[in-house]
């Protein structure tokens, strides 16, 4: 088995008192084009290794790309709806590095010249406060391909026994959107990071330009952090010069952008208080251990060559398509979430929990459905984000649906079964044994209403409990919780609880 090093960290308090976190993010979003950046091959995820790919996308000899039109009116979109500047003359460039997946040995990006420049992205924190984030820049270019290394214990390439390469996702249009560096934020750094990510996953949910799937590596975050000595004041503080970055990669999911970003903190923290430097490097991030190791030593731009692209004409759209353009965009999500907090009559805090939780959408779709949304609310935030925490996922990539989630509600709302019940359905739902209704059927599930079956058990917890039965008989009414309790216990949980109640008291009164 691979071990993976670990450096020496920081208690994260102290590393904070000590240190003024800098941290920069680098979100990577794959849009969902039918076809690739510049060429028809299909952007489907999932196919068979190597089956969507054409001598464009492979770099092959005299092949020449043609720049995707859907794919720039995304950029365009985006690029509005963060408040960018869309640029009226911007051109592609060619980004030279060498990677197995990168068949081209250059990635075709836009350096000097991207269509979107100077926006911001306002976001809300656990505690209801805001943080603006301002955005450098947002610009086109195509991913590359992906690298499987296979026989070691991490599924990197150090341990591993070969490499094989798929092809499928080279070429597929990409938007790069970079921050410029967060100040200010001091020890809510990572909790800002997170709440950036989420908000800006919410915007491009909402432009309908990407699916967003982090598990799928549809949205990829890099974050660059550094630290500087922590100043007097914050005016002192803004004179101080940033330290030396690193740079960790592919991070793809919002609890573990957070927890990066915060052990980069701590690591750095403890290397610099023991006299060390850092070392200006990509790193990646080990979601098991919970740390980052060392990957290879970061380039500067000068080291990729950049040149404009020869073979790609300039991007240059014009006023009336750019104002034609933003007459399209959604409504923007934090209105929407109000709107949807009014008509739902749900608090402040119940509200922030849900968008915490990523369930705004869920529960939207859950109530479309037919389900209350205090219900929808109940399930999207309590049993099953609770699942998709423990399991450490995403929780819209948690295997049930909104109508699923509805159709559960319904039968708890119905009496068919009870929220006890529910949990065993929502079980067999997980575990792919069918809808709802169908668990119910097949594992027996409904609550058990008949007064024959209902009365026997009631008796029996009578004769068992002679105790408990005095002390209702001499009015202790508060008693009989025992005695349904012992009944729903021998019924597995099945018993109408309430009609129980009822018997108990019946006999006993």
């Amino acid at each position: 088995m691979t071990t993976i090093a670990s450096d020496e960290v920081l208690a994260y308090d102290e590393a904070v008192q000590r240190f003024d976190p800098v941290l920069g993010l680098e979100v990577h979003v794959e849009l969902s084009t039918r076809t690739k950046m510049f060429c028809g091959c299909s952007t489907v995820f999932g196919a068979e290794p190597n089956t969507q790919v054409c001598p464009v996308c492979l770099g092959l000899p005299g092949a020449l790309p043609v720049v995707n039109a859907a794919a720039v009116e995304s950029a365009i979109r985006i690029g509005l709806a963060l408040g960018c500047t869309i640029t009226p003359w911007g051109r592609f460039a060619r980004k030279n590095y060498f990677y197995p997946d990168m068949p081209k040995n250059f990635q075709t990006s836009q350096y000097d010249e991207p269509i979107a420049v100077d926006g911001h992205l306002d976001v809300v924190l656990d505690d209801g406060s805001s943080y603006r984030v301002d955005i450098e820049r947002a610009h086109m270019e195509e991913d590359t391909g992906k690298s499987l290394h296979v026989g070691g214990a991490t599924g990197r390439i150090h341990g591993a026994d070969h490499s094989l390469v798929d092809y499928n996702r080279a070429g597929i249009p990409l938007i790069e959107i970079v921050t410029r560096p967060f100040e200010g934020a001091g020890d809510r750094t990572p909790e800002v990071a997170r709440a950036y990510v989420a908000a800006l996953r919410d915007l491009l949910r909402a432009l309908g330009v990407s699916d967003v799937r982090m598990e799928q590596g549809s949205l990829r975050c890099d974050a660059n952090v550094s630290l500087r000595p922590r100043a007097a004041t914050p005016q002192e503080q803004a004179q101080v010069p940033f330290g030396t970055r690193t740079e960790t990669k592919n991070v793809n999911s919002l609890r573990s952008v957070e927890r990066a970003v915060r052990y980069e903190i701590c690591r750095q923290a403890a290397r610099l208080s023991a006299g060390g430097s850092i070392v200006q490097e990509t790193r990646h991030w080990q979601e098991g251990a919970g740390l980052t190791t060392s990957g290879r030593p970061k380039s500067d731009a000068d080291d990729y060559r950049y040149f404009p692209e020869p073979d790609l004409v300039p991007v240059a759209p014009d006023a009336a398509e750019v104002e034609r353009l933003r007459a399209t965009l959604p409504e923007a999500p934090p209105l929407r979430r109000r709107r949807l907090q009014d008509a739902w009559g749900f608090s402040d805090l119940e509200m922030r929990d849900l968008v915490n939780a990523g369930a705004t959408e869920l529960v939207e779709q859950t109530v479309a459905a037919g389900a209350s949304p205090a219900a929808a609310r109940k399930w999207w935030s309590g049993e099953l984000s609770r699942r998709a925490n423990a399991e450490g996922r995403e929780l819209a990539s948690v295997p049930v649906t909104p109508e699923q989630v509805a159709q559960l509600a319904g039968l708890v709302e119905s009496g068919r079964i009870n929220d006890t019940i529910a949990r065993q359905v929502l079980d067999g739902v997980l575990a792919g044994e069918g809808s709802p209704e169908e668990v119910v059927t097949a594992r027996g599930l409904e609550v058990v209403s008949d007064d024959g079956a209902l009365g026997a058990a009631v008796d029996r917890a009578i004769e068992a409990n002679p105790d408990v039965a005095q002390k209702i008989r001499d009015g202790k009414v508060a008693a009989a919780g025992a005695l349904i309790g012992a009944v729903m216990k021998e019924m597995r949980g099945q018993a109408d609880a309430a009609r129980v109640r009822e018997l108990v008291l019946e006999r006993l009164s």
